[in-house]
């Protein structure tokens, strides 16, 4: 019987129980046994699912929408909240909205998971003191998600850790730099941002999908790790990177700031962004990298980054291998 068919069997609310040891001090799984995946549609999920499968995890995956079958996945179809009843898992990996997976653990009477993996964002600490009101609620938001959820860790000892990924793309669902590449595919023209000199450092979704899985050895448990990727450039520079990587010529259009600071104090509208563009927004990556041992891309994105990505079992060429 393979680990898949033991997840088919029957649990209250029609949900499926592995069969896995549940004594920590129990069998070492190696990292394999069952994941429960949060967010598996996501940027981030679509890589972690086939980095799990090839790793030799069973994968229970919750989506809203009904998924297409995928070999070694059971879906769950629904949403994070009371009435939803998950299986018990070796590990439970969160790379949806962070402070919906903490409700969702703090009110479920489901068995809680061996380990946990969850991500945040960097905005967390760079948005804390954001002009924008709505910007400060969100860091937060992620900021009290964070704590909860290792308060929950503590109080069940489980090994828990949190990811703080910087900008992430390659998934061609981020709501980043996505929408810059549609629109100026469409129209032709690629808006450029000469002095924009505020440093970022942009994280493939596969880099952050390898660390995930990574941490599941608990090397970094207790830990809130930063995430970037492995470059460093001014925002002026990532655009025109992105441009350079396109398949398809656009036209390049550099705007002003000094004029858009200007519309922007008109309007009342993108003053919190425009600011942030003089800003850095970077991570240090020593201790993910000492602790995970990953390694993140340089940021030399191709169009296919602007795609979205369809969930396969096979980890994508050229991805990252994680280091022994």
């Amino acid at each position: 019987m393979t680990a898949l068919d033991r997840l088919l069997s029957a649990a209250p609310g029609g949900c499926a129980v592995p069969v896995w040891p549940t004594d920590k001090a129990g069998a070492n799984l190696g990292m394999t046994g069952t994941a429960f995946v949060i967010g598996a549609s996501g940027a981030v999920g679509r890589f972690v699912m086939p980095r799990l499968l090839a790793a030799g995890h069973a994968v229970v995956a919750l989506s809203r929408v009904e998924q297409p079958p995928q070999d070694g996945v059971v879906w769950l179809r629904g949403g994070l909240d009371v009435s939803l009843s998950a299986p018990a898992v070796d590990a439970l990996i969160c790379v949806g909205p962070l402070d919906h997976c903490v409700d969702w653990l703090e009110s479920s009477r489901s068995p809680a998971p061996r380990r946990i993996v969850a991500l945040s964002s960097m905005s967390a600490d760079s948005k804390l003191d954001s002009p924008d009101a709505a910007e400060r609620v969100l860091a937060a938001r992620l900021a009290s998600a964070e704590q909860r959820l290792m308060a929950y860790a503590a109080r069940h000892d489980i090994p828990a850790t949190v990811l703080r990924p910087t900008l992430i793309y390659g998934a061609g669902v981020d709501r980043s730099l996505t929408p810059i590449v549609r629109l100026a595919l469409r129209s032709r023209v690629f808006p450029l941002l000469p002095g924009a000199d505020g440093l970022r450092q942009p994280v493939h979704a596969d880099d952050v999908a390898a660390a995930c899985v990574a941490a599941l050895s608990d090397a970094a448990a207790g830990q809130v790790l930063p995430l970037g990727g492995g470059e460093r450039l001014s925002f002026a520079q990532m655009l025109k990177r992105v441009r350079a990587g396109l398949d398809r010529y656009t036209i390049p259009l550099p705007l002003n700031i000094f004029l858009l600071q200007t519309a922007s104090r008109i309007t009342g509208r993108g003053g919190a962004m425009l600011q942030r563009l003089k800003r850095d927004l970077v991570a240090d990556n020593r201790l993910a990298r000492e602790l995970l041992g990953v390694e993140s891309r340089p940021f030399y994105p191709h169009g296919d980054c602007w795609r979205p990505v369809r969930m396969s079992a096979v980890v994508p060429p050229g991805a990252p291998v994680v280091a022994k």
